[in-house]
């Protein structure tokens, strides 16, 4: 019996080492890697920018408190705020923790505004935002909050893709919008650019802050540095995570001046967010992913995967139903049970995992080429001819 909690459902397979796309196990079994530690491996495995950064950020500094100015955080800070509509960040270590300050900094917002009523968030069915008590109320899946009662109560939830509900849903007491600019969990589904421009619209109308998640979806995997950047508008707070840390354990909650207006000293903290080693690890990525030219290879390559796929889909309709996505977010509906799919991907030496929706979702790293998506594709192609 394993000493671990057994709150996964692994996988009988581990791995000793890495490189680009490609795990390798420890029975010298070579994987190609489209799970990419869901959407966290950006640079792929043991990309040599970012081992060389750890090694040398290793032997000077790992951990301060955030008692003390830290120049590497301020540096990546700044870069963030450089490249997108923040004028602030506040670092920590996950997607969830990423969330939470989310819910907390918009909560604030209006409490300092004299509007302490106003402290409900809308969001929506098939999101989802992380494992903490509030995240996973704020996203209410049947199956993820069962057991965990009482209620974390502040959050009124409207099904996808119904306008009518979500202005209904709007009262004196709404502070916020929350959404994932594109769905992850909830089957890859991509908010269109007029209803993220929508989004916008009535928050600014009913005094609102809108919060996009871009925690799965952000760094470069659209093929914009953020996903929302493709329908050009600016929302209030965006948590991100995952991509940015390349590997390492990285969260972060980026603002406007209006949104954390209200954050003073005392409001948040981190012990471990925004240390120097993890730091160090962010400006490395950072470095990679803003290169020119790198995000119009990631918008080319994945266009490439995404006809690859169609055409899958027109040769298997009785297999795939639906192509997804942007950039290397993709995700393909199946008509057979997607943990069906997984394990046949898994025998022919392919990495991917499920979503809602019955999707499968794939994810490799950024860095990936042409001749690897062949390589992923032909797998795909060898399981849907066993299973049509």
């Amino acid at each position: 019996m394993s000493a671990i909690l057994g709150t996964y459902a692994r996988r009988p397979v581990s791995f000793s080492h890495g490189k680009g796309c490609y795990l390798y196990s420890t029975q010298n079994e070579k994987f190609i890697d489209f799970v990419s530690g869901i959407a966290v491996n950006s640079l792929g495995h043991c990309h040599d920018h970012l081992v060389e950064t750890i090694k040398k950020q290793s032997e000077k500094l790992w951990h301060v408190s955030n008692a003390f100015e830290i120049p590497e955080q301020e540096r990546l800070a700044q870069r963030l705020v450089d490249h997108t509509f923040a004028d602030h960040v506040i670092f920590m270590n996950s997607g969830a923790e990423a969330t939470e300050a989310s819910i907390k900094i918009a909560r604030k917002y209006f409490y300092e505004k004299g509007q302490p009523q106003k402290n409900r968030i809308i969001t929506f069915q098939g999101a989802f935002h992380g494992r903490t008590l509030a995240s996973l109320f704020a996203a209410n899946n049947s199956e993820h909050v069962k057991g965990f009662g009482p209620k974390v109560e502040g959050f009124d939830q409207v099904p996808f893709g119904d306008h009518e509900a979500l202005k209904k849903a709007i009262n004196e007491n709404t502070a916020a919008i929350m959404v994932e600019s594109i769905l992850g969990e909830g089957g890859i589904r991509v908010i269109p650019d007029q209803c993220l421009k929508g989004l916008r619209k009535l928050c600014d109308e009913h005094d609102l802050l809108l919060i996009l998640d871009e925690v799965q979806c952000g760094i470069g995997r659209s093929g914009k540095f953020f996903a929302f950047e493709w329908a050009e508008i600016s929302p209030d707070i965006v948590p991100i995570a995952k991509g940015i840390g390349g590997g390492f354990p990285i969260g972060a909650c980026l603002v406007n001046e209006k949104a954390g207006s209200g954050m003073k000293p005392g409001t948040h903290g981190s012990t471990f967010g925004g240390n120097p080693l993890a730091m160090s690890v962010g400006n490395a990525v950072l470095d990679i992913i803003l290169e020119k030219g790198f995000l119009e290879n990631v918008v080319s390559v994945g266009h490439y995967f995404e006809q690859q796929l169609l055409k899958l889909k027109e040769k298997y309709p009785s297999v795939l139903e639906e192509v997804r996505g942007k950039g290397l977010l993709r995700g393909i509906k199946v008509k057979v049970n997607n943990v069906d799919f997984l394990n046949q991907l898994f025998e022919n030496k392919m990495l991917a995992v499920k979503a809602g929706d019955n999707v499968v979702r794939l994810l490799p790293p950024l860095i990936i080429e042409n001749k690897e998506i062949d390589e992923g594709v032909s797998i795909i192609e060898k399981v849907c001819e066993k299973l049509k």
